[in-house]
């Protein structure tokens, strides 16, 4: 899918294609990277077509709300999704159960890092949520890694998004 035709869903289905595309992608399910559709809704909003503000708020609200369903997932069938996992990718075993041990000793600062790590920033959520980790406490550390990995993307793309277009067209 072409830039073009991105914009054009931006402008077709507004703010409310931005939070969807971006839950899909907190989800992990597939859809479009966020590298992409963040700094893209950053272009959108250095155009005027939408407030750098509301932009941060919608990412950062569809990345919080994609980081608890995970989280819950984890906390309420995380032993009995990871045994159906284990079953099918055995190799993956030693490193979540590696992960879950960062996250137990790391706790809030496991969370905070991992959201700040392409890949490992939507997958933590699921074994905090099976550490059983404190929610309030997850919350604000996923938050605040949240709001610094989307406030990159979102701010290249309003700095230099347009100048990047422009290189490449």
């Amino acid at each position: 899918m072409s830039i073009q035709e991105l914009t054009s869903y931006f402008i077709q289905y507004g703010a409310f294609f931005i939070y969807l595309i971006v839950l899909l992608e907190y989800l992990n399910l597939p859809g479009f990277p966020a590298g992409v559709i963040m700094p893209l809704a950053g272009i959108w909003a250095a155009r005027g077509d939408i407030s750098f503000p509301l932009v941060m708020v919608l990412t950062v609200a569809a990345g919080l709300t994609g980081s608890w369903a995970l989280y819950l997932l984890g906390r309420l069938g995380g032993p009995k999704v990871m045994g159906f996992y284990f079953k099918k990718f055995p190799k993956h075993q030693a490193v979540i159960e590696e992960k879950m041990e960062f996250l137990r000793e790391k706790g809030c600062i496991g969370v905070f890092v991992s959201k700040l790590l392409p890949m490992v920033r939507t997958i933590i959520s699921i074994p905090a949520g099976m550490v059983k980790m404190n929610f309030a406490k997850y919350t604000i550390s996923s938050l605040c890694g949240i709001f610094l990995w989307n406030l990159a993307l979102v701010g290249a793309g309003y700095f230099f998004g347009d100048a990047a277009i422009d290189f490449l067209s």
